[in-house]
């Protein structure tokens, strides 16, 4: 087995394995592509994608499924001025009112005006057709210029409600996979070509990661398709920028690998094979943290979270597979020349341009302890700003940029209770309608509750329920716990849905954290055949999430100026930034494991930084910049976890793994940091690829 496995990481560096890589990939790409470009059917767009499994506003939204014989959405059109609304502005709504009914689903009928009590505001509801969501957008298009166009003077109009809010973000979902392709793919053709100074070589990495986009694609519509996994728009965006990701980083570091040997072999097809058999523990171990990871998150209760953890899953997969395999391919077959100018010459020296790295590791090696202190220090002082985080967005501070619906949804709750236009939703037995509407009106915080429909069969009625406090609110949550404890009824609605998800965010975070904290220390413990090491390292990257945690809420609150932290983003930054800030550790810390058998551990904590220093900065550097891309989205949540992943993997890249770790390993000392393996000084040498102990690693024999 272990002959066969050397023989096939080989293969791609092979005078003849090469081409057949290449026309593998080939075959593949051709035969998956039009596969690859089904997963836009497969999405899940309903609001149970973005919402709890088994809560009980989940239960509800499938409840009403039962209700409808007619699928329908309501638009809210609101008139509103500071002044109080005269008898012409009346007429005016009037005369808007018919011309709703003509825009109108079929059979429906829009309701009379209703005014807010001081008399400042007036609500017209509108029923539309959801069944087609092109048409009920322009259907909602044709609401907002037929009340802009007749607006006596001094009077606002907007159009919200469920059907305009809707509307609003899939406008936003739409663009979203083409935006997020075009500006991370820009962001990292850039800074390849700035870390290459080659016109061709940053070709190479981007090809490889077009191949295993494919393959992605084509891979998340199968599973989609015929194993039931979840895929939502939010989850299919981060995929690309997952795959772009992690594929450039790992092509990063085989590259600068290769150039190494590059110097060192005449034989191009010698110096891949040297580079893939010396990195190959380093990537599988990489790509095997993050994707498992990433699968901890089926864990969570939350169907979005669970959607991208393991649509991501895939994508890694396929983007270690492509540059283990392709990328190499093309490398070798491209000869040389894709390096120029600087074209590693064999037997000639290469450039001392990553010097500094060796200066900050004798810097470090100087004074360890205080290094390490200063360090840990300064993370400190960031995550402080971690306490006191206002969590939780309301229904209009989702989007950037405050869309028509998101004001309309402030203008009614200024001027009519809260939860008037979109009221909390009951689901009870037609037999206790009666008491369940009582209970309900006896209940504290609610203003109404009516009945809005039944079902055919007559065993369900469904009540239409109006809470003080706005949806998003404490005190509508307040009062969804009690009506959910007075009741034997189901509670549904926006409140209902904005407290079921924080519920299941809190379980979530106690649940998946340990999981991936302990999947990512037993790859570390099997990649390093080490105890001490990998709990330093995994502490280390902690710290940096918290130091990011912390200085992301400085910039939402005092630069970005966002009201709160998405309830989302804690989970799914933490799971992002541990499982990929992890990866330069283990970038560092395998090379320091190879260099400290020749040179012992001291100089094997300078060397290891000396030789990784340029390409995990590098790579650090296209990370955060790749996951910045979100912060130009106008999704309040996607943008927070882009900012919080980017600040992240800087400080990993500059703070934790330039001097933390480094300095943490020389205080300690090989006998301590490499507990229980013998330390690398008690060998006067050992092969490049085998641990201290002259036993190769588990991961390396891979």
């Amino acid at each position: 087995m272990r002959a066969w496995l050397k023989a096939g990481i080989a293969v791609p560096a092979g005078r003849r394995g090469k081409w057949i890589v290449l026309a593998g990939w080939l075959i593949a790409v051709m035969a998956f592509s039009t596969l690859a470009g089904k997963v836009g059917e497969v999405q899940d767009t309903s609001a149970n994608a973005f919402l709890p499994r088994g809560a009980e506003s989940t239960q509800v939204n499938t409840e009403l499924e039962k209700f409808r014989t007619d699928e329908l959405m309501a638009a809210v059109a609101v008139y509103s001025s500071d002044d109080v609304l005269g008898s012409d502005v009346r007429a005016a709504v009037e005369t808007d009112r018919a011309a709703f009914a003509k825009i109108a689903a079929k059979g429906q009928q829009v309701p009379e005006a209703i005014p807010s009590k001081d008399g400042k505001a007036l609500m017209v509801v509108v029923p539309l057709s959801s069944t087609d969501q092109a048409v009920m957008a322009d259907k909602v298009e044709e609401l907002r210029t037929v009340a802009a166009a007749q607006a006596p003077p001094g009077v606002t109009t907007e159009v919200g409600g469920i059907a305009a809010v809707t509307t609003d973000a899939v406008k936003i979902f739409e663009t979203l996979d083409s935006t997020l392709m075009a500006s991370t793919a820009l962001v990292v053709i850039i800074l390849l070509l700035l870390t290459y100074r080659s016109p061709f070589l940053w070709l190479f990495p981007i090809f490889a990661v077009g191949f295993s986009t494919v393959l992605t694609q084509a891979g998340t519509y199968l599973f989609a398709e015929y194993a039931g996994l979840q895929v939502d728009p939010q989850s299919s965006g981060v995929l690309m920028v997952l795959v772009f990701a992690v594929g450039t980083d790992y092509a990063l570091l085989l590259i600068s690998r290769y150039r190494e040997e590059l110097y060192r072999n005449e034989d191009r097809h010698a110096a891949m094979r040297i580079a893939l058999r010396r990195s190959g523990p380093t990537l599988l171990a990489s790509a095997a943290t993050v994707a498992v990871g990433l699968a901890c998150l089926g864990l969570a209760d939350m169907n979005s979270s669970r959607s991208m953890g393991l649509v991501g899953m895939i994508g890694v997969i396929f983007g270690f597979l492509a540059m283990v395999t392709i990328l190499p391919a093309l490398l070798v077959i491209a000869g040389r020349w894709l390096f120029w100018p600087l074209v590693p010459r064999y037997g000639a020296t290469p450039r001392a341009a990553l010097s500094v790295w060796e200066r900050v590791g004798n810097v470090v090696a100087a004074r360890p302890r205080r290094s390490w202190l200063l360090s840990l220090a300064v993370t400190a002082v960031l995550a402080l700003s971690a306490f006191g985080v206002n969590m939780g967005l309301g229904q209009s501070e989702l989007l950037e940029g405050k869309p028509d619906s998101a004001s309309a949804q402030e203008t009614l709750a200024k001027h009519y209770p809260s939860g008037s236009a979109d009221p909390a939703v009951v689901i009870a037995k037609t037999s206790q309608a009666d008491g369940v509407i009582k209970a309900v009106q006896g209940t504290e915080g609610v203003v109404d509750a009516t009945v809005a429909a039944r079902t055919q069969d007559g065993e369900l009625t469904q009540l239409a329920v109006v809470l003080e406090g706005a949806p998003a609110g404490e005190a509508a949550k307040a009062t969804v716990e009690r009506l959910r404890e007075r009741t034997d009824a189901l509670v549904g609605g926006q409140a209902a849905q904005t407290l079921d998800k924080e519920n299941a965010t809190e379980r979530d975070l106690w649940v998946v954290v340990p999981a991936v904290l302990l999947v990512i220390l037993l790859v570390l413990t099997l990649l390093l055949r080490s105890l001490v090491a990998p709990l330093v390292l995994l502490a280390t990257v902690v710290a940096s999430y918290f130091a990011a945690f912390g200085s992301a809420s400085l910039l939402f609150e005092h630069v970005l100026g966002y009201p709160g932290m998405d309830w989302s983003v804690p989970l799914l930054g933490f799971v992002f930034l541990v499982a990929l800030g992890v990866d330069y550790n283990i970038f560092l810390m395998h090379r320091v494991k190879q260099e400290s058998a020749l040179h012992g551990h001291a100089q094997g904590v300078i060397a290891g930084l000396r030789s990784t220093g340029g390409v995990i900065t590098s790579a650090g550097l296209v990370l955060a910049a790749t996951f910045a891309v979100f912060a130009v989205l106008p999704l309040v949540a996607m943008a927070q976890m882009g900012v919080i992943v980017g600040i992240g993997v800087l400080i990993d890249t500059f703070l934790v793994r330039t001097i933390l770790v480094p300095a943490l390993a020389l205080d300690l000392g090989a006998r301590r940091f490499w507990w229980p393996a013998k330390p690398a000084t008690d060998r006067e040498s050992a092969a490049p690829g085998t641990s201290v102990d002259g036993k190769e690693s588990e991961l390396e024999r891979v």
